[in-house]
C-alpha cells in the first residue's frame, strides 16, 4: 500500500494517478475541506483528518510501505509567515514523529529547488548547500527548514527518506492554478495583457515530476536529495507557447524585470497597508528569477529518470484550460434535464 499525503495538490494528484494506473493500492490522507476534483475518478482509500493528529496519521500509515509527502503551503506572498511554518514545518514534524515508528521502505519528501545553493559559472547540483538566506523570503526559509528537518530524522532516527527538489511544474490538471500556472491559463484564455521577459527559472512537466517521485521510492538513496527539473526557461517563452497552443497571438505589451519590481514594490506596500495578501510582491518577483540553472543528471543516473521537453507540458497545460472553458460553456448551453 502506498500513502500519498497532499494528494489533492497539483503534484500529489499526479503521483496518485500514476500509482493507480500502474496497479498500486493507494491510500490518501486529506483534509475534510480538500478539493479532490483531480482524483475523484480514481479508486483510492481515503483517510480524512489533520496531519497534526497522531491517531489520524497512524491510521493512514497502517500497512503502507512507502509515503509520498506532497503537502506544502506555497503562498510566498503572505504578509504573516506563520501559516507557512505551521504547514511546511510543524505539520511535517508531526507526521515524521509517527512515520519513524512505521515499517517504511521509503519516505519520499517533496522539497524545492529553492533549497539548492546559488552558484555562478556552472549549473548547480545537489551538493550545493543553501547559501542565500540573506535574500530568501520566509517562504523559502520554511522550505529549507522542512528539508533540514527531514534530513535530521534520517540521521538521528533512521527515517528512510529522500528529498526531491522539484522546480516549477507545468501540465494538465492545474486546477487552482499554481502561481506559475496562472500565466499559462491567462495566456491560453486571452486574459493575460502582457508578456514577461527577463525572468527565467527551472521548469519540469508535472507528469515527469510525479514519475521522479515514484522512481525515488524504489531507487532513491536514503538521505540523498535529487534535482527534479528539465530545463531553464524564460517566462516569456512559456507565455508564448501557451498563447500559440490556443491559436492566439502572444500579448503585445512586454514587461521587463525592472517594471516587475516596481509592480512588486507597489503590491508589497499595499499588502502592508491593508493587511491583505497580494500575489504580486517583491518576494514573488524575486522568486521568478533568483535561482541558478540546475543539473539534473544525478536523477538520470541514479533513478533512471528521463524527462520530456517542458514546452510540451506547457502546451498540455494550455489545452487543459481551453478544454475546461469549453466544457463549462457546453454545460451552460445544454437544455435542462426533463
Amino acid at each position: 500500500m502506498k500513502l500519498v499525503i497532499g494528494a489533492s495538490g497539483f503534484l500529489g494528484s499526479h503521483v496518485v494517478r500514476q500509482l493507480v494506473e500502474s496497479g498500486e493500492r493507494v491510500r490518501i490522507l486529506i483534509r475534510e475541506t480538500s478539493d479532490t476534483r483531480a482524483i475523484d475518478d480514481l479508486d483510492v482509500e481515503r483517510v480524512i483528518g489533520s496531519l497534526r493528529d497522531p491517531g489520524v496519521v497512524t491510521t493512514a500509515l497502517d500497512g503502507c510501505d512507502v509515503v509520498f509527502y506532497c503537502a506544502v503551503d506555497t503562498r510566498s506572498w503572505l504578509p504573516d509567515p506563520a501559516p507557512l511554518y505551521e504547514t511546511n514545518v510543524e505539520a511535517l514534524r508531526a507526521v515524521l514523529d509517527v512515520a519513524v515508528k512505521a515499517d517504511l521502505q521509503r519516505f519520499v519528501f517533496t522539497s524545492t529547488l529553492a533549497t539548492i545553493g546559488r552558484v555562478q559559472g556552472r549549473k548547480a547540483t545537489e551538493t550545493d548547500a543553501f547559501n542565500w538566506a540573506d535574500k530568501a523570503p520566509e517562504y523559502v526559509k520554511s522550505r529549507v527548514a522542512a528539508e533540514d528537518l527531514v534530513m535530521t530524522y534520517v540521521r538521528d532516527r533512521g527515517l528512510p527518506a529522500v528529498a526531491m527538489c522539484v522546480s516549477n511544474t507545468y501540465g494538465a490538471g492545474d486546477w487552482q492554478p499554481t502561481p506559475h500556472g496562472s500565466f499559462v491559463a491567462g495566456a491560453a484564455l486571452g486574459k493575460l495583457p502582457f508578456i514577461i521577459k527577463g525572468c527565467s527559472s527551472e521548469t519540469v512537466g508535472i507528469d515527469d515530476a510525479a514519475r521522479a517521485l515514484i522512481l525515488a521510492a524504489d531507487r532513491g538513496r536514503i538521505g540523498e536529495r535529487y534535482i527534479v527539473s528539465e530545463r531553464f526557461l524564460d517566462l516569456g517563452e512559456i507565455v508564448a507557447i501557451a498563447a500559440r497552443t490556443a491559436g492566439r497571438p502572444a500579448p503585445r505589451l512586454v514587461l521587463h524585470r525592472p517594471v516587475l519590481y516596481v509592480c512588486g514594490a507597489y503590491g508589497s506596500m499595499m499588502a502592508k497597508l491593508t493587511g491583505k495578501p497580494r500575489q504580486m510582491t517583491l518576494t514573488s518577483v524575486r522568486l521568478m528569477h533568483i535561482m541558478s540553472p540546475m543539473d539534473h543528471s544525478k536523477a538520470e543516473r541514479e533513478l533512471g529518470w528521463h524527462p520530456l521537453p517542458v514546452p510540451d507540458a506547457v502546451a498540455e497545460g494550455a489545452r487543459f484550460w481551453l478544454d475546461r472553458v469549453a466544457r463549462r460553456r457546453a454545460a451552460r448551453s445544454a437544455p435542462p434535464a426533463g
